[in-house]
């Protein structure tokens, strides 16, 4: 579905779009006829950060990916595209970039929460991580969506609507098959806060849903993201379990526009379910498959 030009132009906050998932829901959107305010913390190819996952180690490679490039895909799509230096571990920064989306756009139709902690702490076992750290996991993951969400929601609730997207996780879900580097795992930090973070929609679909408000829940399953790719070594899809990110994009453009979306309201989603099923993304996953 694509919104009718001349129309008044529906508009998407995406954090996290610098690269990978928050990349390809951005640019998936700005297909769908969205005009789509992209945040992340890298502006341009290049910069350098800590992205370890563990304590034990340190990781400051530049990862492929930036706000930059996002923005010129989207404008590629003949959309508006507005870039925030959006930091989730800054409360500063989450307000100020609403305002300037707001100023600039006049509304936000769909907040896509995908942004997430990253640096030591997610993949570190229970006894070597700290207190410190599971609060920055926990203000990243929780606090972070939720100050997005009530800072969106009284100009959704004017308008009789909005959607809330929140990209879930098995971590939150569910207990790991082994401890940290044993197997199917990850930290306590992590899934911690993924835990916080799933149970948001529930209460958003049960409290304003009689006020338009619909809220999601989206299960990537496993993505091969840039990151993903450069610790597999490159290898892409010799497992079949691994989808592309356009694979949740696709599933997120069709939830945020089709009204047969309605009666998920409030629920857990499988992106890569809901995309085979609906074939939204031509071409998958038949090739990978």
């Amino acid at each position: 579905m694509r919104y009718e030009r001349g129309s008044v132009a529906k508009v998407a906050l995406v954090t996290g779009a610098s690269r990978g998932i928050g990349k390809a829901v951005a640019i998936e959107l700005a297909k769908a006829g969205f005009d789509v305010a992209i945040g992340a913390r890298t502006q341009s190819e290049g910069e350098r950060r800590e992205h370890s996952s563990t304590i034990h180690a340190s990781d400051t490679e530049p990862l492929p990916g930036s706000l930059a490039a996002t923005a010129e895909e989207i404008r590629a799509h003949d959309q508006r595209v507005l870039s925030l230096e959006l930091d989730l571990l800054d409360r500063q920064t989450l307000e100020s970039s609403v305002d300037r989306v707001l100023d600039e756009f006049g509304r936000i139709d769909v907040l896509v929460n995908n942004g997430r902690y990253v640096g030591p702490g997610v993949m570190d076992l229970f006894e070597d991580t700290s207190i410190e750290l599971l609060e920055r996991n926990i203000e990243a993951n929780v606090l972070a969506p939720v100050i997005l969400i009530k800072r969106v929601l009284p100009q959704m609730l004017t308008r009789g609507g909005g959607f809330i997207v929140n990209l879930a996780s098995l971590a939150g879900a569910i207990d790991p098959s082994a401890p940290v580097g044993e197997g199917f795992s990850w930290g306590t930090g992590y899934g911690l806060s993924k835990g916080a973070f799933n149970r948001i929609a529930g209460f958003l679909a049960v409290e304003l849903g009689p006020q338009g408000i619909m809220a999601f829940n989206v299960h990537p399953g496993f993505t091969i993201t840039e990151r993903v790719s450069l610790e597999r070594g490159g290898d892409g899809f010799s497992d079949p379990r691994w989808a592309p990110p356009d694979v949740t994009g696709a599933a997120i453009a069709w939830l945020v526009t089709s009204p047969e979306a309605s009666h998920l309201n409030g629920t857990w989603i499988e992106a890569q379910d809901l995309c085979e099923s609906h074939q939204l993304l031509p071409g998958w996953p038949t090739q990978h498959r």
